[in-house]
């Protein structure tokens, strides 16, 4: 192998890896026909979890099941499909997880509920602790007083 053939060889390999780097990344950007309808499918993807991701909007999603449900929402909106209508199919499909914003119904009321439940059992528990904590302390300095005197 020459040197001209490695250099070319190298050349070639680098610019591969970099395309096939980039196109992974890279989230086909979608012409809608209308600005009121592109800020209308930018609303929609933003509000949609990547059910593959599931830590990422559709927007922000590279894999392909995202871009095929971009794509099911495109056509949704181009056959003159409302936001709720689209937002309902998706939930029928996927379940409210699809939603990062779900609704107050009893399928996700454990999501609304449990931070506050979590909150307040942790504060049940550091009171406790503490006039434990406190009563030992304060039974600590009694004992001293009754060694001392």
């Amino acid at each position: 192998m020459t040197r001209r053939t490695g250099h070319n060889l190298m050349a070639t390999l680098a610019a591969s890896l970099w395309l096939g780097a980039s196109a992974a990344y890279a989230i086909a950007p979608t012409q809608m026909p209308t600005p009121q309808l592109e800020a209308r499918y930018l609303d929609l993807i933003q509000g949609f979890r990547c059910m593959q991701c599931q830590d990422e909007s559709l927007a922000d999603s590279p894999v392909d099941l995202a871009a095929d449900m971009r794509r099911e929402i495109r056509d949704m909106l181009l056959a003159g499909k409302t936001d709720q209508q689209i937002r309902d199919f998706m939930v029928s499909r996927y379940g409210y997880f699809i939603l990062f914003k779900p609704p107050f119904v009893l399928q996700t009321a454990w999501l609304w509920l449990a931070p506050g439940v979590i909150l307040l059992s942790g504060t049940i528990v550091a009171v406790g602790v503490i006039r434990k904590r406190a009563a030992l302390a304060a039974a600590d300095l009694q004992d001293d007083d009754l060694t001392d005197g």
